[in-house]
Order: structure tokens, then C-alpha cells, then sequence
């Protein structure tokens, strides 16, 4: 009981940072997941420098740890005279990192779109941008869901990552309770069931987001 008691008085000083990973989190998908369909595109475009620019964003938002792209933006553009916060340079770090990973998804959606279907826009009269928007994206995007929201989960996880350039997240706050209390084991046991119990939470709707879809995917 001393236990539960002793998180229940945390619990007001670490909402604050569940606030802020939050924010990020929604940040970093809102800007992330258009980018990344973008970068999808230019990369199946027939134009050389779109297919350079994506292959770039791609293989660096990729090959680069999360981690070591927050230290690259936040101490190394000082350098080159330009200043971001940390809560900023975090968004930009999340965001390219999920966009690099989001765009194989969207890539693997517009490959998976039967050739019949692209046919059938043509005959139609759908052809280009038209046909793209009307007839393509749209199964594009319900093929790519799901993967796309089991990466919203990790992206909320990797959210944590932000601590290390002293993002007011729910890390942070952890660790400050934890540095005036010496409570460590404690405070950090009590941040892994928050975001243990979020996961399993986001990771119950995407199951659930896939058996709707897949029943979607059988009627059609």
C-alpha cells in the first residue's frame, strides 16, 4: 500500500511529461505521416532528382538511431548559426525519423494496389494526378494502415528519446522526481506501467483497426 500510495503523489508531478510525450507523439505523426507519403511519391516518380531527394530523407531518417539524429540537430546546428529548443529539434527528429520509416509503408501500399485497378483508372479517364488521388491513394492508404499505426506506437515509445535534450517529457519528469526523493526504482517502475499500459492500449486499437479493415478488404 505504501507503494501505491507513494505513485499516486507522483502522479500530478509526472502528468505534466505524459502531456508533453503526448504532444510529441501526435507532432511527430501529424508531420511525419504526410512527409513520409510524400517521400513515397517522389520516390515512384520517373523524375531522377525527386528519386534522389527521397532516397536521401529515406536512407538518413532510417540509418540514423533516433537517438543520434537529436543529438546531430540539437547541438550540431548551433554550429552552422542556426538555434532550435529542444521540444522543436525533438519534433523535427521524431518526425523525419517517422516519415523515413512511413514512407516504406506507403511505397509497399501503392505496390500492393492491383495493377486491374490502375487499368481500370485509365479506362476511366482517370489518368496522372487525377486517377493518383481518386482511384490509387485511397487503397494505398487502407493497405498501409495498420502497419502505420503499429509505427504511431513505437514513435509514442520513442518519444522517451527526447529526454536527452532535456524535453519536459514524462523521462524528464521521472528523473527529476527520482533526483530529489532517490526513489529511482520506484518513480521509473511507475513510468514503465504508464507506458506499458498506454502500449497495450494503442496496440488493443490497432487490432482492433485491423480485423475492421481486413473484414473491409474481403467485402471488396
Amino acid at each position: 500500500m505504501d507503494m501505491i500510495t507513494q505513485w499516486l503523489g507522483w502522479l500530478p508531478n509526472l502528468a505534466p511529461g505524459l502531456s508533453v510525450s503526448l504532444q510529441l507523439t501526435g507532432l511527430a505523426l501529424l508531420i511525419g505521416f504526410p512527409f513520409g507519403l510524400l517521400l513515397a511519391v517522389m520516390a515512384e516518380s520517373k523524375v531522377a532528382p525527386f528519386q534522389w531527394i527521397s532516397f536521401l530523407f529515406v536512407e538518413v531518417g532510417r540509418g540514423l538511431p533516433a537517438l543520434v539524429l537529436l543529438y546531430l540537430l540539437y547541438f550540431s546546428l548551433p554550429d552552422a548559426g542556426i538555434t532550435l529548443t529542444s521540444l522543436t529539434t525533438a519534433i523535427i527528429a521524431l518526425s523525419w525519423n517517422t516519415g523515413a520509416y512511413a514512407s516504406e509503408y506507403f511505397r509497399a501500399g501503392l505496390a500492393a494496389v492491383p495493377l486491374g485497378q490502375k487499368e481500370a483508372a485509365l479506362t476511366s479517364g482517370l489518368r496522372g494526378w487525377t486517377g493518383f488521388r481518386i482511384v490509387i491513394l485511397p487503397q494505398a492508404l487502407r493497405i498501409s494502415t495498420p502497419p502505420l499505426a503499429g509505427l504511431a506506437v513505437l514513435v509514442f515509445q520513442g518519444s522517451a528519446l527526447a529526454f536527452v535534450i532535456a524535453v519536459p517529457e514524462l523521462m524528464s519528469k521521472a528523473f527529476e522526481i527520482g533526483s530529489i526523493t532517490f526513489e529511482y526504482l520506484s518513480v521509473y517502475t511507475l513510468t514503465a506501467v504508464i507506458y506499458g499500459t498506454l502500449t497495450l492500449v494503442f496496440l488493443g486499437a490497432v487490432k482492433i483497426l485491423e480485423l475492421r479493415l481486413g473484414r473491409h478488404l474481403l467485402r471488396n
